[in-house]
């Protein structure tokens, strides 16, 4: 290994050791063309405020996006997948929660 590489691997663990400590934050952003936002990826940053900044410079360089959302990982609650069917099992029984039940006037757009 040269002496370069060596230091460059130095630096990067001792990148890593310093950010073990801050929280790990996920990332959404809504493109020009969406209305949702979708989530881009996840990041390291020591508050809010540098994970917008972080999650900016990362995920949207070329502007592709018009919102950014940062969410604490911590923070996310999610469903487990095997419990889908008690979860999404009994929306089957309430059809008139279906869209096909209201009439959709011409000029509404992206519902």
């Amino acid at each position: 290994m040269d002496q370069g590489r060596a230091m460059t691997e130095k630096a990067k663990g001792e990148k890593a050791a310093g950010e073990r400590d801050w929280p790990l934050f996920e990332v959404f952003v809504r493109s020009k063309t969406g209305l949702a936002h979708r989530h881009f990826g996840s990041l390291h940053a020591p508050d809010q405020a540098m994970a917008l900044d972080m999650a900016r410079d990362v995920y949207t360089r070329r502007a592709e996006g018009v919102s950014i959302w940062v969410v604490p990982s911590a923070a996310i609650v999610a469903s487990d997948p095997g419990e889908k069917a008690a979860l999404f099992d009994p929306m089957a029984e309430k059809a008139y929660r279906h869209p096909t039940f209201y009439p959709m006037p011409d000029g509404v757009k992206n519902i």
